[in-house]
């Protein structure tokens, strides 16, 4: 019964460094996690090409959205805006764009498309309407919305350790009804 204990003990402990140590590690290795989240749609652009930025979650009522590539853009109380590309922005480049929440800064980058496309947009191109394509999110700590990122998010690890903590919670209980009924 200690043995059971114990290791059940034991898991239940690694269960937990392996929920908490992902998140403690991405806040001191991703400078780019804030508390609100942002988003460029579409990721990669032709000069001239519009782009919407959209940001949610912050507090308060504007977020200033600036980059190297395109006039800065306020967007007010949550709305999204657009922003059109320059048309002598290089082709093949990327360009950072940095969205502004009350002193709190969160970047991801644009990609200008190779050849000329006449400042269409791919989304143009295919006869789809603006944001049509899926952009760049970021923000919230790595994915907002999850399946698309490189690690797994804050929701997807609490769920693990929920599943496994109610694993290991009914592995003692059916071990404590079996050792109380005299069966081995």
């Amino acid at each position: 019964m200690r043995a059971i204990r114990a290791a059940s003990a034991a898991l239940l402990s690694a269960a937990v460094v392996v929920a908490v140590a992902p998140t403690a590690l991405a806040g001191e290795n991703d400078p780019n996690i804030t508390s609100f989240g942002f988003s460029v749609t579409p990721a990669t652009v032709a000069p001239g090409g519009t782009v919407t930025l959209t940001s949610d979650g912050c507090e308060t009522p504007s977020v200033t959205v600036t980059s190297g590539v395109f006039d800065t853009v306020t967007l007010d109380e949550g709305r999204p805006g657009t922003a059109t590309v320059d048309f002598d922005a290089k082709a093949g480049a990327q360009y950072e764009i940095t969205f502004d929440c009350k002193g709190e800064r969160g970047t991801t980058t644009l990609t200008i498309a190779q050849g000329g496309t006449g400042g269409k947009t791919p989304e143009h191109e295919k006869g789809l309407p603006p944001g049509a394509q899926k952009g760049v999110k970021a923000g919230y700590g790595t994915a907002a919305s999850g399946a698309d990122s490189e690690g797994l998010g804050t929701t997807e690890v609490v769920t693990g350790v929920l599943l496994i903590a109610g694993a290991l919670g009914a592995a003692v209980v059916l071990t404590r009804r079996r050792d109380a009924d005299g069966r081995v």
